[in-house]
């Protein structure tokens, strides 16, 4: 076992690091902007987000513990941080006991690596792929593909993305962004032996799909999952999903390859009981999911023959050193926060420039990867990519306080980027409220704002670089006279002191 996933670092390291995909492109609030201009992708993901919204509210006040459900699962995850080593150490003993042989990687590099040559240990030039969100993290695809290796994706929203040279924009429904004209716009043109009259149908596109993948389960013979749980007691491990296609994957191949983030173990086999109640319930909205598959190490004859577990850290001890950013890792990867978020349902999952997108991308992805290396690191702007309305916490099934670790990642981010602007100005209001004659020359200055100031009596427009203020809110104009000024005047004396004499009259 690697002793790195052991001795956990006091404070996060931020040295660089190979990240795979958790690096942004370019900054949120430029990426929104482009997207905000989709008016079809604003259509399709607001559709989509308020349908799943509507079905996770109604199966979630059908239990009267919900919220007994979610302090469970919140404890469940609070207590493998809190022990984690431990845990890691048992796990590796029991995946190795039944037959599974367990890799260690540090970083993204780490691990595309060891799944490369076990890809081609067995080979083929070819591996199906379960959806999963580690595997996107490190990019795995990209990396198989520069090896001369294709990885098909088998659940259906990822092989949309895939085949349309996309990039997913939801944690749950990878091509949420599509419609169904797309969608088969992209099949007719990139899906090998797919009908030419194929129609826009639900039920057409997803038999198109499965004919195309049937004659590649049938003979690829290995694939490649994730994990949704790993369970230490016994070296089990589950993945829950809707279409089966999960299923395929992890039974019919003869090498079963595991990529999973080290944060996703829970102690026992009891404690599935917990999670398998609150995960479909905030995904997918439905009371239980159609296909749960467990699998611990290999049994002879029955399923793939060769189980390897990759454990990725990649990032995680630097995110678990951090005492408040740590809550972080609890997250299930259900997307709920991500379905009632406003920001979201507005920009749609592109605009975070990361694998995982929406609020818990906001504070996931600068843990993960840092935003300190550099001053103008896009996922520095990803802690501000929310109102702070805290419907994400609401709705967390892991009750983790998003709106939180947004405030302190904020909070960093301030404290370690180098001096701007606004310092300055802080310094100059400072020098000139330290003296009350520097005060009020300030005061007299400022009235000559007034000129800037409308038929309302507010500015809606500064130069720059004061137009950082202006472009998201108006500014009241100077008054006319301050305040000072007016409790010298007459009209300040007489006033004040008929609201003495009525002060006295009053009095009993």
């Amino acid at each position: 076992m690697s002793r790195t996933f052991l001795g956990l670092p006091a404070a996060p390291p931020r040295a660089p690091r190979s990240t795979g995909n958790l690096r942004g492109s370019e900054p949120f609030p430029a990426a929104a902007h482009t997207e905000l201009g989709n008016t079809q992708l604003r259509r399709n993901v607001g559709k989509a987000t308020r349908t799943i919204r509507d079905k996770r509210l109604a199966v979630t006040g059908e239990l009267p513990d919900w919220e007994e459900l979610r302090s469970a699962g919140a404890a469940v995850k609070a207590d493998v941080l809190a022990r984690l080593p431990e845990l890691l150490e048992q796990f590796e003993a029991a995946v190795t006991a039944r037959g599974g042989t367990v890799h260690w990687a540090r970083d993204a590099a780490e691990a595309n690596e060891i799944v490369t040559g076990l890809v081609r240990a067995t080979g083929s030039d070819e591996a199906l792929k379960v959806k999963s969100m580690a595997t996107q993290e490190i990019g795995l695809n990209e990396h198989l593909e520069s090896e001369g290796i294709a990885a098909v994706e088998t659940d259906l929203a990822e092989l949309i993305v895939q085949l349309g040279h996309d990039r997913p924009s939801h944690i749950l429904v990878p091509a949420i962004h599509r419609n169904r004209a797309e969608i088969r716009e992209i099949f007719q043109r990139e899906m090998p032996g797919v009908d030419p009259d194929l129609d826009d149908d639900p039920e057409h596109l997803a038999a198109a799909a499965r004919t195309f993948l049937r004659e590649k389960f049938m003979r690829c013979p290995v694939a490649i999952s994730g994990a949704n749980f790993g369970v230490a007691e016994t070296g089990t491990l589950s993945v829950v999903e809707s279409e089966g296609n999960g299923r395929m994957c992890l039974t019919m191949p003869e090498t079963l390859i595991s990529v999973m983030g080290i944060e996703k173990l829970i102690p026992a086999f009891a404690d599935l009981e917990v999670f398998l109640q609150l995960l479909p319930r905030s995904s997918t909205g439905e009371r239980m999911n159609p296909y749960t598959s467990m699998w611990t190490g290999v049994t002879d004859g029955d399923g793939p023959q060769e189980f390897h577990l990759v454990l990725l850290d990649n990032g995680r001890t630097a995110a678990l050193a951090d005492e408040v950013g740590r809550e972080a890792l609890h997250c299930i990867r259900c997307s709920a926060c991500l379905n009632v978020c406003p920001v979201y349902e507005r920009t749609g999952g592109h605009a975070y420039g990361s694998t995982y997108p929406g609020p818990i991308g906001a504070v996931l992805t600068p843990q993960l990867a840092g935003m300190h290396e550099q001053s103008h690191d896009p996922n520095a702007s990803l802690p501000y990519a929310s109102s702070l309305c805290g419907a994400c916490y609401d709705a967390c099934p892991v009750k983790i306080d998003i709106p939180s670790l947004l405030v302190e990642l904020r909070h960093q981010h301030v404290e370690q980027a180098p001096p701007r602007g606004e310092a300055a100005v802080m310094k100059a209001a400072s020098l000139a409220m330290s003296s009350a004659k520097r005060f009020t020359t300030a005061q007299r200055a400022a009235r000559l704002g007034r000129v800037l100031g409308g038929a309302d009596g507010r500015i809606s427009s500064l130069p720059p670089p004061l137009n950082a203020w202006t472009g998201s809110r108006d500014l009241p104009a100077p008054p006319r006279q301050t305040f000072r000024e007016w409790w010298d005047s007459a009209e300040g004396r007489g006033t004040i002191d008929e609201a003495r004499r009525e002060s006295r009259g009053g009095a009993q």
